[in-house]
């Protein structure tokens, strides 16, 4: 069996080596001739999947390790009988914990204190479901928005949209659609924006279509909107230049780019290949255990509790780091800026969650240590 595979996806050719001839080619690679005679092509979100790419090709299987599936037509893949899977939940914890550092940051710029603030978090799967957790640790008040769930369970804890226009923060987690019912193409366009909360916060790790540019903007210019925190963004990679210098924080489509999360893809799309045609497979990922994990993060007894877990989350990821790199986009041209905002994606450092990291609280931090665990921190030590 043959297999076309991203260099992106950490550890795709060992663990299909058992199994599978694989070539690994570079994103910009992937493109009908390479994938003519191939069985199975895995890729990530960059790479469109659907006829133009496929048609005269024999795949039998698409995977895309990443929980998105906007790049991929799935309707034509079924028409075509080809085999499809994703990885949905892969990187969840990895957006959790950027949206920690987000809000961390939004304090500690603001000088006010997140406690008995409002956010409210809309799509609550794999990844707003651990955005609520985390949430109510660092002491905000939550509300919470997910119309399919609440059809579907008749939870009371969903509120509708229009309840969340009232919340200090807000985050969105949902899926870019373009039809149906819960349609979220320009779910945030002019008039929903101008319903929020004068001086409120929308924080957008969705997908850049959900949130309309032109809104935004206006809203960030009229000071409607205090703050915003964009990881994605509409027509990536050519992204406005004019909103990148409007928003608060800026990243290029990585709060899912853990080097955790990119191995749990892995894994689940060998696990569906495996499972598709029926193979077996001895491969394991190796121990990752030291590598991207720096030295033990000591938190400075002197630190209020905001200060010293501000420490700690920036010690295993400096989210400000992410935005002045790519605030380096100023410096070019229109015809160059497509070009740095893949190559900031394409060689994003190893960043690992935060339960790898060995942490060592002096005494008096009893409540920040309850904070840090249910964050995810796992290696804590209290010294003295």
């Amino acid at each position: 069996m043959k297999i076309i595979a991203d260099s992106k996806i950490p550890f795709v050719q060992e663990a299909f080596a058992d199994v599978a001839e694989v070539t690994v080619l570079d994103t910009r690679q992937i493109v009908p001739d390479a994938v003519r005679n191939t069985d199975v092509l895995l890729v990530r979100s960059e790479t469109k999947v659907d006829d133009s790419l496929l048609e005269d090709s024999c795949v039998q299987f698409v995977a895309t390790a990443t929980i998105g599936t906007d790049h991929i037509d799935t309707d034509y893949l079924q028409q075509r009988g080809i085999g499809f899977a994703s990885a949905p939940g892969s990187n969840a914890n990895s957006v959790g914990e950027y949206i920690v550092a987000a809000l961390l940051v939004l304090e500690e710029r603001s000088g006010i204190s997140l406690a008995g603030k409002t956010l409210g978090v809309v799509g609550v799967g794999n990844v707003g479901t651990i955005v609520v957790r985390y949430a109510r640790a660092l002491g905000l008040d939550v509300l919470q928005n997910d119309p399919p769930l609440a059809r579907t369970t008749g939870n009371p804890v969903f509120h509708s949209l229009d309840e969340l226009m009232g919340v200090d923060i807000l985050t969105i987690h949902v899926p870019l659609t373009k039809t149906g019912p819960d349609k979220t193409l320009h779910l945030f366009d002019d008039k929903r924006i101008h319903a929020m909360k004068p001086g409120s916060i929308l924080i957008n790790t969705s997908r850049g279509g959900v949130v309309e540019t032109v809104a935004i903007k206006n809203a960030l210019r009229t000071h409607h909107l205090a703050a915003c925190v964009l990881d994605v963004w509409e027509h990536e990679p050519t992204i406005d230049a004019e909103l990148l210098l409007l928003a608060t924080l800026g990243t290029p489509h990585i709060a899912g780019y853990s080097f955790d999360g990119k191995v749990n893809g892995t894994v689940m799309i060998h696990r569906a290949v495996c499972e598709y045609f029926g193979l077996v497979s001895s491969w394991l990922p190796h121990d990752m255990s030291g590598q991207g994990v720096r030295s033990p993060i000591v938190v400075p007894e002197s630190a209020s509790h905001s200060a010293g877990l501000l420490a700690a989350i920036r010690s295993c990821y400096d989210i400000e780091v992410d935005d002045a790199n790519l605030r380096r986009m100023g410096t070019l041209v229109d015809s160059e800026r497509g070009a740095f905002f893949r190559r900031l994606r394409a060689q994003y450092p190893t960043r690992r969650e935060f339960c790898n990291h060995e942490v060592e609280v002096l005494p008096g931090h009893a409540a920040l240590v309850d904070t840090l665990k249910v964050l995810g921190f796992k290696k804590i030590r209290t010294k003295g």
